[in-house]
């Protein structure tokens, strides 16, 4: 049967934030967008954000504050090009929002309600209660589709078409009947989320496997700074869901077995609100030091119970419901449970500032964009403050719209063929006929309980080798899966069987390069060794891996800026 081709000015792959910005700022521009995804758009994980977006709006805070904490908690990997031109957006971006009917908290003289996250000089995330994410993506995705984006939704995207060193679309199937198509166009861009789910205690959604990094990595393009995973200090015990930065920055207190504030210790300055690679390993220090609570003595406590039942319900309400709902703990009358939960990547596919994909450190991969949590561009560096993710998304997927609009015009469209869609349906087709003995559900667990264990929060040289070990035992294993269901029909088996090959090549990638990087930056923290080297370590990680599945790096400059390097303390 042939397979239909489908052709558009750009297709975009991902419908959160960033990717429905971008599709919109096309479509309204009069060109014609699909955008691709794996499930309905309102389900995107932005929609998962909770606590706020940052800008520097009120009187007290300023866009140069903004710019040095980012760099600061970048512990200086920040490209500071990039980080300038997103704070020196950022108020835009929020009236931008705010006229396409984003519906911001208030405070009582009528200005965006700010509140403190960690890391900050002032409150600077505005917010809508604890659903901010929700509240920007409906309002994107309603304004996207009013403009005529057409979406794609239950559609995979299992290969991108990347000859002669430029991409010209990307291959899909229907999740519902496995139907195939290709979609061929002048651009393409990629927003299709981070990578947290290759650990066993993660906050990201079942969807968030990370698969657009390994689709671009199995082409032999890079992949940046993918050792840096962010784990947010304020996981529900045992399962990592997330209860919002907001929680402490409305005033939340940790606490361990002995009732201490025990983050005197560990950022005097900024208490709870230091930022979150300090606060993560205050938490997980505290457990391993036998101070930890709950009935596996694996948590500690966040007691925001002095807040009072009013404050919690007008600004806190989603949280208090996910407590109750996972841990039968209701936060006005209680301390409830938390732990440090994998939660961010701050690495991806590197970008410039405008989302062009980079190929190496000096050339780039035509008509190929990035942009939000798959992109490395980088404003992050190896630890991103809170509610700095939603701005990028949004800010971003605007901006990197805007110049593929820019490049469009003089952009080629290489006519696809059948044969594009070839590597799909071989990785299909090996997946439905094999008939091995592994299974997938204890494939993925032995990844993620490895990663947890061997390349979180804390690393040493002697974890990392025995994690890259098992990921390459554990990809030999994955050659001989089996699944059950070999029908057509929402074959879920099928796709977590897709997922977990790509989840096991891009943890290949964030141990390889976690092994190289002896130092201690951000969220990278080596007890082999424990201190910052800028004189070896301030550069970006490239990763490329090869045909034969292998590793290789390279290394990229850190774009410097106004705000120098100096020692990171809170």
């Amino acid at each position: 049967m042939s397979i239909p081709i489908y052709t558009y000015d750009a297709v975009i792959v991902g419908a959160g934030l960033a990717g429905s910005t971008a599709a919109r700022e096309l479509e309204k521009s009069g060109k014609k967008v699909a955008v691709i995804t794996k499930l309905h758009p309102l389900r995107s994980h932005s929609g998962a954000a909770q606590g706020g977006i940052n800008a520097a709006l009120s009187h007290e805070d300023s866009i140069e504050l903004h710019e040095f904490d980012t760099v600061k908690g970048s512990d200086y990997l920040a490209d500071q090009d990039a980080v300038e031109l997103m704070c020196q957006e950022a108020p835009k971006t929020i009236r931008w929002a705010e006229r396409m009917g984003a519906a911001f908290s208030r405070n009582d003289n009528g200005t965006i309600a700010q509140r403190p996250f960690g890391g900050q000089s002032s409150p600077r995330a505005c917010y809508a209660k604890d659903r901010t994410g929700l509240t920007l993506l409906q309002t994107v995705y309603e304004q996207a589709l009013r403009d005529g984006v057409d979406f794609w939704d239950e559609w995979y995207a299992a290969d991108i078409i990347y000859k002669d060193g430029a991409v010209s679309g990307v291959v899909a199937f229907n999740i519902r009947n496995q139907e195939k198509a290709i979609f061929n166009a002048k651009a393409v861009m990629f927003a299709t989320g981070g990578y947290a789910r290759s650990y066993k205690i993660n906050s990201n959604a079942h969807a968030n496997t990370g698969d657009g990094l390994s689709i671009v990595a199995r082409h032999g393009l890079p992949l940046e700074d993918m050792e840096f995973v962010q784990f947010h200090p304020s996981g529900l015990s045992g399962n990592g869901v997330l209860i919002s930065e907001a929680a402490r920055g409305e005033g939340g207190k940790l606490l361990n077995s002995e009732g201490e504030r025990f983050m005197e210790r560990y950022a005097p300055n900024k208490m709870e609100l230091a930022s979150r690679d300090v606060v993560s390993r205050a938490i997980i220090q505290e457990i391993r030091e036998g101070r930890g609570v709950g009935p596996r003595k694996d948590a500690v406590f966040i007691d925001l119970t002095h807040l009072g039942a009013e404050l919690i319900m007008e600004r806190l309400p989603e949280l208090r419901d996910l407590a109750i709902c996972f841990l039968g703990l209701d936060m006005i009358k209680e301390p409830i449970l938390i732990s440090a939960t994998a939660h961010y990547s701050m690495g991806g596919i590197p970008v410039d500032k405008d989302g062009h994909a980079r190929l190496n450190n000096t050339e780039f991969v035509e008509g190929f964009y990035a942009a939000g949590e798959v992109a490395c561009v980088s404003v992050h560096g190896a630890n991103r403050l809170g509610a700095n993710s939603v701005l990028e998304a949004l800010f971003f997927g605007r901006h990197v719209g805007k110049t593929m609009l820019k490049d469009i015009d003089g952009l080629t469209l290489h006519p696809a063929s059948e044969e594009d869609a070839d590597t799909m349906n071989a990785e299909l087709e090996a997946i439905l006929t094999s008939n091995g003995k592994e299974r997938v559900p204890q494939l993925r667990n032995e990844l993620q309980q490895s990663m947890t264990d061997n390349a979180g929060v804390f690393r040493t040289e002697e974890l990392m080798v025995k994690q890259v070990a098992l990921v390459k035992e554990l990809r030999e294993r994955f050659k001989d899966i089996r699944i059950d269901d070999k029908s057509k029909i929402f074959n879920t088996d099928l796709q977590e069987a897709i997922e977990l090959g790509h989840m096991l090549d891009y943890s290949l990638f964030i141990v390889e390069s976690a092994l190289a990087r002896k130092e201690s930056r951000g969220a990278h923290y080596r007890e082999d060794y424990t201190t910052r080297d800028d004189e070896n370590f301030l550069l970006h990680t490239m990763a490329y891996m090869n045909k034969e599945g292998d590793i290789s790096l390279e290394y990229m400059d850190v774009t410097l800026g106004k705000h120098e390097v100096q020692e990171r303390t809170y």
